[in-house]
């Protein structure tokens, strides 16, 4: 199983990091350039990348004693996939956003990892002037 750990170093406390990574469907606005579009039905979420492809996640968790939201990808592109996103504080003033993918076929590593450090510049980008 290929794994991706990214720690995002954002110049903001960790509680208003927290504030707008809760919420599964305003992830378009965390990770806009990234994506364009976030819609979702229960725990189902549907996410819309800037190249205009369409993924299935289905959001596991929102764990605000922990910071943490997990979600998995669905429809079919991977055996497994399992990420999580933690907030730490590290000051008062900021903090570090911990992304873990967990998935199956190693061979998707690239693109995951591709479309992981893009997400990883936007957040740092758009969380520092939450």
């Amino acid at each position: 199983m290929a794994t991706i750990y990214r720690e995002i170093a954002v110049e903001i406390a960790a509680a208003d990091a927290w504030a707008a990574l809760r919420d599964p469907a305003d992830v378009a606005r965390v990770f806009a350039g990234v994506l364009t579009e976030a819609r979702m039905d229960g725990e189902l979420r549907w996410v819309t990348f800037a190249d205009g492809t369409v993924v299935e996640e289905r959001v596991i968790a929102v764990d605000d004693a922990h910071l943490r939201l997990a979600y998995s990808v669905g429809g079919g592109r991977f055996e497994h996939h399992h990420s999580t996103l933690q907030v730490v504080a590290d000051t008062p003033a900021r903090c570090r956003v911990i992304w873990i993918s967990d998935f199956k076929p190693d061979e998707r590593a690239n693109v995951v990892e591709m479309l992981v450090d893009a997400g990883c510049a936007a957040l740092q980008r758009n969380l520092a002037r939450h």
